[in-house]
């Protein structure tokens, strides 16, 4: 099971109102738990040793997580927030010697690779789930983001 299918898994989890779903297949077990006080999605893979946490993260809130409205300033009210799915390192390119994905001014479609962000070794290519233009990078390049970190502002019209 890839993050993708998890991140699936978790979006239907919360449009079907379930307050708890378990799911344990041979290596992995997922526990999501949704709620109006507490929401928390745990994901466990097992190993020979010992159980390792991969992800702890609120379900509502990755279901939201790839765009959505800027709050806070004022001016930035009119576009959208690409944000970081996961905890990661940001990079703007695939690798040293190719070119950056998207620059200032960039016109993206939904489905367009924005970044890359690196966890645990994996390289996880961050699409675009909508049309416009790149306003604003709010990330430095191969810097460490937090997940829900707003990364773009994309002007939508």
């Amino acid at each position: 099971m890839d993050l993708k299918d998890i991140q699936n898994l978790i979006k239907f989890v919360a449009k079907s109102g379930a307050n708890e779903v378990k799911l344990e297949m041979e290596d992995v077990k997922i526990t999501i738990k949704t709620g109006a006080e507490k929401t928390e999605t745990t994901i466990v893979h097992q190993a020979p040793t010992a159980p390792v946490q991969l992800a702890q993260a609120p379900a509502q809130d990755i279901s939201a997580v790839p765009v959505q409205p800027a709050a806070a300033v004022s001016e930035d009210d009119k576009y959208l927030t690409i944000k970081s799915p996961i905890i990661g390192t940001f990079y703007r390119r695939p690798s040293p010697d190719k070119p950056i994905f998207v620059e200032v001014g960039s016109t993206i479609n939904e489905g367009d690779t924005v970044c890359i962000i690196e966890a645990m070794k994996l390289f996880n290519e961050i699409e675009s789930e909508i049309s416009g233009k790149i306003v604003k990078i709010l990330v430095d390049d191969s810097s460490p983001v937090e997940f829900d970190q707003p990364l773009f502002l994309v002007d939508p019209s």
